[in-house]
């Protein structure tokens, strides 16, 4: 159990405005417990000028200036990816509280807040680590940043032609996919983006990423995975001599001269999981394996 005050620091989904009685229950219970509280700069605009919520005695994140003993994410998966980028390499355990969508990431309901604000207080719970994939360019440089949880996509822009991504691993030539684009995923993000464009689901702690093309122009091409150690490079042709490079779903135009190196990135993200939380229970439950369809159960 805690013996020594704690740190937390609360990022949050601003489209949700319906939700605030989360973040007030939230916020009542580490008040309660004497806590330390920092919440980003946006969110707590958001819950001060949008919503009008009285909010107290709490400091103000600016940037990814911050420390803390826990990182609360209260949203839907992307908030959390998003609080997973701005904690970086800070080694900060993340906890995500569902205030949107069934999520894998964030995966504690408004019901069970103070139950699981106590179990971090009791030390009852468990910390996953999850890969990160780095992408370094040679060329023109990524302006934002440069690691991903989830998955990375290499994408065509707009309504343009399919676009060429010659492929190596480890030195060795590949493939060329002539595809919408191609996604890089780790265990983590296999249930996301990748999926549903035909990628394996990899179970987290499984130390490979996968290779999916998107909207391939041949049949022949399938996912791959590849050793998580492996060093990945991508050189890409488009007729509009650009294209999209996205990580975690934030994207950047790239001129179609800049080559991408993929690797695993040094450090890896902590993810906090409830006691008795298991992979296989929860996959059934998000992908409704087992359930019978209405038509056939009346």
């Amino acid at each position: 159990m805690a013996s020594r005050k704690l740190r937390f620091a609360i990022f949050g989904n601003t489209y949700q405005p319906k939700k605030s009685v989360s973040v007030q229950k939230l916020l009542a219970c580490l008040t309660q417990r004497q806590a330390d509280v920092c919440i980003e700069r946006e969110f707590y605009d958001f819950l001060t000028t949008g919503q009008r919520l009285p909010i107290e005695n709490v400091q103000v994140i600016e940037g990814s200036s911050f420390d803390a003993d826990f990182v609360i994410s209260m949203g839907g998966d992307g908030t959390f990816l998003r609080a997973a980028s701005m904690v970086g390499s800070k080694q900060i355990p993340i906890l995500g509280i569902n205030t949107g969508r069934l999520g894998f990431l964030a995966d504690v309901n408004a019901q069970e807040i103070e139950r699981t604000i106590q179990a971090l207080y009791e030390g009852d719970f468990t910390v996953d680590t999850r890969a990160v994939i780095q992408v370094e360019t040679e060329g023109q440089p990524l302006q934002g940043y440069q690691c991903a949880l989830n998955d990375v996509a290499i994408l065509k822009r707009d309504n343009a032609s399919m676009i060429a991504i010659h492929t190596t691993i480890n030195g060795d030539y590949l493939s060329t996919y002539q595809a919408d684009g191609l996604i890089l995923s780790t265990p983590t993000g296999s249930t996301a983006y990748s999926l549903s464009n035909g990628g394996p689901i990899i179970v987290p702690g499984t130390h490979v990423f996968s290779l999916t093309a998107v909207a391939p122009h041949s049949l022949n091409v399938r996912p791959i995975v590849v050793s998580e150690d492996s060093e990945i490079k991508l050189t890409i042709e488009s007729r509009t001599h650009n294209f999209l490079v996205a990580l975690d779903g934030r994207s950047e135009k790239l001129d179609d001269t800049t080559k991408l190196t993929l690797r695993k990135a040094p450090y890896r993200v902590k993810v906090i999981k409830r006691a008795g939380t298991k992979y296989f229970h929860t996959l059934r439950e998000k992908m409704m394996w087992g359930a019978i369809p209405s038509a056939v159960s009346k």
